[in-house]
């Protein structure tokens, strides 16, 4: 069996494995505790599962899970951007959320008309997301401030300011609601009716996600850039010796970052609420960060991870009809953390063993000397 394996990890690449074998393994295990963690409570595992099967075969339920990975998948390239350059920018939350309001507010007062008015509303989230990110990245360059701080201290500064613009500025009441002006009708991005059986729609930053996604993984493969962002994150020294401004680096890296970040509001400012208020969804930022290990900041697998996370969210209150508690979804999702980076850290090893082993067996056989008969 050993030598099978070794043979199997030789002939494919490690990180094909790393994205596939992992999150594969990681799953298993979550579900295991689960299910362990049920009996315990002395509720059946299969009756959990299958009310959440039972969710996701819905028509409105798979809309739901769509429009809510598309907002995680955002986020999740926002996280993923600086975690391939070693930066932790834990301020995707303060970002977007600060991005929403402000944007939202431009986008109620109606500026320019239709479009043009779309287009305005998400240039103003991305700058104002990018210059928030910009100061966790100066301070780093400029002062030695860790980013983990600066962008933790800087979220809960974010929702400061953010309530304040809508309390003392933006904010017009309706009941007991306080939020900004809603985005005219002629503002708004239409939805996708892609799923049959339903009249919900998917959200049309779908199409902004995948492209998103693809530009993610051009930039940083198949561009300077992308190499000098990649290098930096895995050397500084040798990046500083090939002649990468390291400084340069970190600042560009937080604001592309801030930039992403400030889109993972605009599916539900633009395509769901129309406005800013205390229903605004919250904790996208922290949810990109879970997505981002999960997938191990690959496209691909964070777009899994992305629909997994939405699935998991949106359908925990189906538990409730077999009197099992939604929380039971938490713990599958703090397990799945956990065990997908040991699960990579494990098939590391192992496949770093196997390849040992190989060239062990390659170079214990000895070459045949030159002019020998065949």
């Amino acid at each position: 069996m050993s030598t099978f394996l070794d043979r199997l990890f030789g002939r494919v690449k490690l990180g094909g494995w790393l994205a596939v074998v992992a999150p594969l393994l990681a799953v298993v295990f979550a579900v295991l505790i689960t299910s362990g963690v049920l009996l315990v409570a002395g509720k059946p595992p299969l009756d959990a599962f299958t009310a959440l099967a039972h969710y996701v075969v819905q028509p409105s339920g798979a809309v739901l899970i769509i429009n809510f990975a598309t907002q995680y998948y955002i986020s999740a390239l926002a996280v993923a951007i600086g975690f391939r350059m070693n930066l932790f920018n834990i301020g995707v939350d303060g970002q977007y959320r600060l991005a929403a309001v402000v944007a939202a507010g431009v986008g109620g007062a109606a500026l320019l008309p239709g479009v043009l008015n779309i287009i305005l509303v998400m240039v103003v989230a991305v700058l104002v997301a990018a210059l928030w990110a910009a100061i966790a990245g100066l301070l780093k360059v400029t002062r030695g401030v860790s980013e983990v701080i600066s962008t933790i201290m800087l979220n809960a500064i974010a929702t400061g300011i953010g309530s304040w613009l809508v309390i003392r500025y933006l904010g017009v009441r309706s009941g007991n609601e306080l939020a900004t002006k809603e985005i005219p009708p002629d503002s708004r991005v239409p939805g996708l009716s892609v799923i049959p059986g339903t009249s919900a729609q998917v959200t049309g930053f779908i199409v902004l996600a995948a492209i998103f996604g693809v530009a993610y993984y051009v930039l940083l493969n198949r561009t300077r850039f992308g190499f000098d962002l990649r290098a930096t994150g895995r050397s500084e020294s040798a990046a500083v010796a090939s002649g990468v401004n390291v400084k340069r680096m970190v600042v560009t890296t937080m604001v592309l970052s801030g930039a992403i970040a400030g889109f993972a509001g605009m599916p539900e400012l633009l395509g769901g609420s129309y406005k800013y208020g205390t229903n605004f969804p919250t904790g996208l930022g922290f949810t990109g960060i879970a997505i981002a290990l999960l997938g191990r900041n690959n496209p691909v697998g964070m777009a899994i991870g992305a629909l997994v996370w939405s699935f998991l969210d949106n359908s925990k209150n189906s538990l409730q009809l077999v009197d099992i508690s939604p929380e039971i979804v938490q713990i599958m999702q703090g397990t799945i953390v956990l065990s997908v980076i040991v699960a990579y850290e494990l098939v590391h090893r192992y496949a770093q063993a196997a390849k040992q082993r190989r060239v062990s067996r390659e170079l214990a056989v000895p070459s045949q000397p030159e002019g020998a008969a065949a």
